[in-house]
């Protein structure tokens, strides 16, 4: 198994690409903003096993701050979803404590990554 497996930061990243795939399958949003949903949050995954597999510092931590700026964008998009009432205000809820706990993630390994 690859390592980037084991990561919490990955396995959140990938139950999040799920429940937003489940979201865009049930709700049935504008298919413009579906499919800018459906691929900053497959950035986000993406991103962090890029991540992981870079050898050195700077790499690893630009993925990371890419993957992060991903996860703002997710954010946005559901909170338009949301005032659209293509997701509800539970669904919503879900998904801000996920990005945020995302987010708070990405910052640390940020941060290891980057030169003081």
């Amino acid at each position: 198994m690859f390592h980037y497996k084991t990561l919490q930061v990955y396995q959140t990243a990938k139950d999040l690409y799920r429940y937003i795939r489940n979201i865009l399958t049930v709700s049935k949003p504008d298919r413009i903003i579906a499919d800018q949903l459906h691929r900053a949050s497959l950035s986000v995954l993406l991103n962090i096993v890029e991540g992981a597999g870079r050898r050195t510092a700077p790499d690893k931590r630009n993925f990371y701050v890419v993957a992060r700026a991903s996860v703002f964008e997710v954010s946005e998009i559901c909170d338009i979803l949301h005032e659209e009432k293509c997701i509800s205000s539970e669904e919503l809820e879900k998904l801000n404590d996920t990005l945020e706990q995302l987010s708070k993630m990405l910052f640390k390994m940020i941060q290891v990554y980057t030169k003081k």
